[in-house]
């Protein structure tokens, strides 16, 4: 695809007034990616490859990030933190444009905004040392009198981004519909689940959901025309609906009658609640979520879709294409395997090596018969599968966990058989996965005193080793973990066989 820098005269006098820029027609753009771990990023990135950007992916953590097949020699992977301006100097100052899709919504408390901002402002100041002369932005739609505090955050930041030396581009989106969004696994939760539906009065609230596909449209198709240099624009599918009516249309499509009645009782930390625990969410996401819900959040007319050609997909059309997607087990990206979805803090590098003093192990080992099957096996841990033996005792420890206020199974897996570093697996964080060497270290995050791994490692003489690790925290840390050791005896013994192929009776 080649990208054309469209001159109109008078939107470049004014453009080159406030950003005094030298305009060229490069094919080529090289293109900053932040978030590229994230929901938008990780689809974003295959499409600015393809189209023959040169792209840098900035990412906190780079032992988490899965590199594209045939990316090699265009793609450069860059870890920085916007929190801290000293890893930001290692930003080329030679890039073109700039995706900002940087957004702190699951964090704990109010202290997102605070964050976000800050975030914001360390990447302006920055960037004043870069020729970057386009910075796109993904936000949220923020029409309404009175906005959720999220929302307002989201606000603030284009503001602050505004002030850059660089011509913004804003893209400002709703509810976003797309196998493995957050939006399109709580409605799958909700009417998959529940035949009945008892529910707060902000199901009433109007929305204008949109496709991920029609999303990552237009944010390829903004790229480099100076016709959207300093503009915003709210992106919406054609319909608009109230999240009641989104949640009996998912019921058709999915051949399901549900009942769904609303009262106006139920609070908004009841709602959260509820939301939390028949849903996968996290509770500091069901409470951002809950209080978005209650704005509506509809988008001014505009006509990019038609400038750009984007053909908009409604609300039944995004739903069966995310089916479409689940069912090929193309799921390119979850809001799931988001890093605070879980209980896990610092990056995947600080858990990796697994302590040895003053902990407790779990060790346990057996020879297998076909190393290929055992691996197999290993790769398809959690989600459906289960976890080989003992699943009722599984699923009632993640009932226990969602009720201590922890993630949980329900947040399954990604796919069925494939396993990256940086993925949730039920109240898990995948660490390392190394198939070729059969490796794969898991971290818990599920709420407990204490931390723990568990490892499978399958050696060249074709011994699969099965460690589960507990460093405790204090007094409570090693009196949980005696209270579980005699479930250890048959739970952890059953899943090895299982793993290793024999009968577990």
């Amino acid at each position: 695809m080649k990208v054309v820098w469209i001159h109109q005269q008078t939107s470049r006098l004014a453009c080159e007034a406030k950003h005094k820029w030298t305009f060229i027609c490069p094919d080529i753009l090289k293109i900053l990616l932040t978030g590229a771990t994230g929901y938008i990023g990780k689809r974003l990135l295959p499409q600015l490859l393809e189209a023959g950007h040169d792209v840098i992916c900035g990412v906190r953590d780079k032992n988490r990030f899965v590199r594209p097949s045939g990316s090699q020699g265009r793609m450069q992977v860059l870890e920085m933190d916007v929190l801290d301006p000293e890893s930001l100097r290692a930003i080329p100052a030679d890039i073109d444009v700039v995706y900002y899709l940087i957004h702190s919504m699951t964090t704990s408390g109010n202290s997102f905004s605070d964050l976000e901002a800050r975030s914001a402002r360390n990447m302006v100041e920055r960037l004043k040392d870069t020729r970057v002369r386009q910075v796109i932005y993904l936000s949220g739609i923020v029409n309404a009198g009175e906005l959720s505090a999220h929302l307002s955050s989201r606000q603030q930041v284009e503001t602050i981004l505004g002030e850059g030396t660089f011509a913004l581009t804003t893209l400002r989106a709703g509810i976003i519909i797309g196998s493995g969004s957050a939006s399109f696994e709580i409605m799958r939760d909700l009417v998959e689940k529940l035949p009945v539906m008892i529910t707060p009065r902000w199901l009433e609230t109007r929305s204008q959901p949109v496709a991920v596909r029609n999303v990552l449209q237009f944010l390829t198709g903004v790229l480099g025309r100076e016709d959207t240099f300093d503009q915003g624009y709210d992106i919406g599918g054609p319909d608009i609906m109230t999240y009641k009516e989104m949640l009996l249309a998912f019921g058709r499509i999915r051949g399901l009658k549900r009942i769904i009645r609303t009262i106006p009782v139920m609070t908004p930390r009841l709602s959260s609640y509820w939301l939390y625990f028949v849903t996968a969410t996290s509770y500091p996401l069901a409470v951002h979520l809950v209080n978005s819900m209650k704005v509506e959040v509809i988008g001014r007319p505009n006509d990019l879709a038609n400038r750009l050609g984007i053909r908009l997909l409604n609300f039944e059309e995004a739903i069966r294409l995310a089916f479409v997607r689940i069912e090929q087990n193309e799921f390119i990206s979850s809001w799931k395997d988001a890093m605070a979805s879980g209980q896990m803090e610092g990056r995947i590098g600080d858990f990796i090596q697994v302590p040895v003093n003053g902990c407790f192990k779990d060790y346990r080992s057996t020879a297998v018969d076909n190393r290929e099957m055992a691996i197999e096996r290993i790769w398809a841990l959690g989600g459906a599968r289960g976890w080989y033996y003992g699943n009722f005792l599984w699923r009632l420890r993640g009932y226990l966990d969602k009720l201590n206020g922890g993630v949980g199974l329900r947040r399954g897996r990604t796919h069925p058989t494939e396993i990256h570093a940086g993925d949730a697996l039920d109240f898990w964080r995948v660490l390392v996965a190394d198939k070729a060497a059969g490796r794969l270290l898991l971290f818990a995050e599920m709420k407990m005193p204490g931390e723990a791994w568990l490892e499978f490692r399958l050696d060249e003489q074709n011994v699969l080793h099965q460690s589960a690790t507990f460093r405790p925290r204090g007094i409570w840390g090693r009196l949980y973990w005696y209270a579980v050791t005699p479930f250890h005896a048959f739970v952890f013994e059953g899943m090895l066989k299982g793993l290793a192929g024999r009968r577990v009776r």
